[in-house]
């Protein structure tokens, strides 16, 4: 297993992967998949050791987005079933949040559907933003609410906001596949005006859209150079109504797989399984924990998740614990000198030569060719399509509690 060593020297190190190497370990079969996810694991226990973060998704505005991003449940164009409503007042927001936090949760995630906010939308936020934190001490607010203009995300700094999540979602050659409303650019622009204001950058992927090899790792290694400090990973939620409700190209091997190379890549960044982890996780979601140390608890934006006492559960089953408020998420080279979003020169664990380690879901939340073992060939790249899943449509349930309704959230 000479390439899962090599990975994991490289990754206690914080030392790049090559391209080669992060191919491979989507190429491994599923001969291999214990390997591989022990190897990573170690990679994550060295640099967040057993605990698992919670975060709480609250749905400030939903539906009736302008924007045409083909994975969405959100979008224009959009014929699935969820619900509609416009901004929440504070009070409703706060009230929400409160439930994720009650259940363990210590980041609240505020999203809201649309191409970017106007002004008034950010000093809405910034209420909202206050509310939550007067209620509740020590709490890590994220917003999301897609492209930001100049001067939006230093108000939100203002206004007490922790982090910002905007992500890549797929490969800049593969964007305008996805979406033809904004660019790729715009969407690198806004994670950059993120870090630029002194917001904790979050930034990922949605996996499943009928990708290749390459284009995982071309997000993944544009995300490393990003240097966000947590990279959510969302596996498609094929919602019918939206363009991509036939994409069933995940498995759970797979989806373990590409957890393990983005562990990889980015071994020192908060890792998060996002939308979509029970659809095609499924039973194998304690061993993902091995790789990721960062969860949703509950509900999505517009699809429900594993009950909240079933996730908590999970974690304490498979032998991990639930990160404290009072415990820091990130090692300390990255949380050194100013909180959630510090990084040294190179970020994400790159050194010589840079490189270092939003918005809507994957239709509900903020596969590997077989061949090539893990001591294959490094270089050979994989274009073909990706194995094909089970659709399991009997997985896909729309939201229709908390935020925005009159039932009590899953938490």
């Amino acid at each position: 297993m000479d390439l899962l060593n090599t990975l994991v020297d490289k990754g206690l190190r914080r030392e790049p992967l090559s391209r080669a190497e992060a191919l491979a370990v989507l190429g491994t079969s599923d001969d291999d998949l214990l390997d591989v996810v022990a190897a990573a694991g170690k990679v994550r226990r060295h640099w967040f050791g057993r605990r698992v973060k919670l975060n709480y998704l609250v749905n400030l505005k939903s539906g009736l987005c302008p924007e045409d991003c083909s994975y969405c449940s959100q979008r224009l164009g959009s014929t699935a079933g969820i619900l509609k409503y416009t901004w929440l007042k504070p009070d409703e927001a706060s009230k929400a949040a409160a439930a994720g936090l009650a259940g363990g949760a210590k980041r609240v995630c505020l999203v809201a559907s649309g191409r970017g906010p106007t002004d008034r939308d950010v000093d809405r936020v910034a209420g909202t933003i206050k509310a939550i934190k007067e209620e509740n001490e020590g709490v890590e607010v994220c917003a999301c609410l897609g492209l930001l203009s100049d001067g939006q995300a230093e108000r939100l700094r203002e206004a007490g906001a922790d982090a910002y999540n905007h992500n890549l979602n797929t490969s800049e050659s593969t964007y305008g596949e996805i979406t033809t409303t904004h660019t790729y650019a715009d969407r690198v622009d806004t994670v950059q005006k993120a870090h630029a204001a002194g917001l904790s950058a979050c930034s990922g992927l949605i996996a499943g859209m009928g990708e290749t090899d390459e284009d995982l790792v071309d997000v993944v290694f544009s995300l490393r150079e990003l240097d966000p400090d947590s990279v959510p990973v969302n596996f498609l939620i094929p919602f019918e109504g939206t363009p991509l409700a036939k994409e069933w190209n995940l498995t759970p091997q797979r989806c373990l797989r590409i957890l393990a190379m983005v562990r990889f890549v980015c071994p020192d960044v908060e890792v998060r399984i996002a939308g979509g982890r029970e659809v095609h996780l499924r039973t194998m979601q304690p061993l993902a924990l091995h790789l990721a140390n960062s969860i949703f608890l509950g509900d999505y934006l517009t699809s429900e998740g594993q009950a909240g006492k079933a996730d908590l559960d999970m974690i304490a089953d498979a032998g991990f614990e639930v990160e404290g408020a009072d415990q820091i998420t990130l090692p300390e080279h990255r949380a050194a000198g100013g909180g959630c979003g510090s990084h040294e020169s190179a970020g994400c664990g790159a050194h010589e030569g840079g490189g270092g380690c939003g918005s809507h879901d994957s239709g509900g939340g903020c596969g590997s060719h077989e061949g090539g073992g893990v001591c294959g060939p490094a270089a050979t790249a994989s274009t073909a399509a990706p194995q094909t899943g089970e659709a399991r449509t009997d997985l896909v349930a729309v939201r229709r509690r908390g935020a925005g309704t009159d039932l009590a959230p899953n938490a």
